[in-house]
């Protein structure tokens, strides 16, 4: 989480980031990850927001599902950024199993009064053709039938080119944190208004 943000949960207009690994900056500085860089895009726009990063490394659809009923209740956020299921994915865990996980976690945000943006992703072609495409378009059957705001993959631009990760060839480098920003400022700046 944000430093300084436990115990602020009426500081400013509340931006809860929900996600995994790609989320929590896992391998580089906290602060060249893709949400500081949102926090700064905020404060440059002059946008009240505070941003509370709840991201997990490792993470499952199953493990948010499990606490987002707490999360909602400490942060109570205007929005939240829902970017799970990459770990669900890269263990090959059945895609109904996270989309159900990932509806519950939608439902329960929308039920709180938050706003949610859902951010998709993609799995590498080893996974098999039907596997890698069920697991797309699952997120793009979530954002239609729960009406959430979209991002369709979140490392648009970024994958398929080997430099831009770490050596596990997973988590990207700091250097492309701002293009993952930016894929999701796409979805995020018309829910700004």
């Amino acid at each position: 989480m944000s430093a300084g943000l436990a115990g602020r949960a009426n500081a400013g207009t509340i931006l809860l980031v929900y996600g995994d690994s790609l989320s929590a900056a896992y391998g580089i500085a906290q602060k060249q990850g893709w949400v500081t860089l949102l926090e700064q895009r905020l404060r440059q726009k002059h946008l009240d927001y505070t941003v509370a990063n709840a991201s997990i490394s490792g993470e499952t659809s199953s493990g948010g599902a499990s606490r987002i009923a707490a999360t909602l209740a400490q942060h109570r956020p205007r929005i939240a950024i829902l970017a799970l299921g990459s770990n669900d994915g890269l263990r090959g865990l059945p895609v109904a199993q996270m989309r159900d996980n990932l509806a519950v976690i939608i439902r329960a945000a929308q039920k709180a009064g938050s706003r949610v943006l859902l951010v998709g992703m993609k799995m590498p072609p080893n996974y098999g053709p039907r596997y890698t495409r069920e697991f797309e378009q699952a997120f793009a059957a979530l954002a239609k039938q729960h009406k959430t705001a979209f991002v369709p993959f979140l490392l648009e631009g970024i994958a398929g080119k080997r430099d831009n990760f770490l050596d596990d060839n997973l988590h990207p480098t700091a250097q492309v944190q701002p293009v993952i920003m930016e894929n999701v400022w796409k979805g995020l700046a018309p829910m700004l208004k």
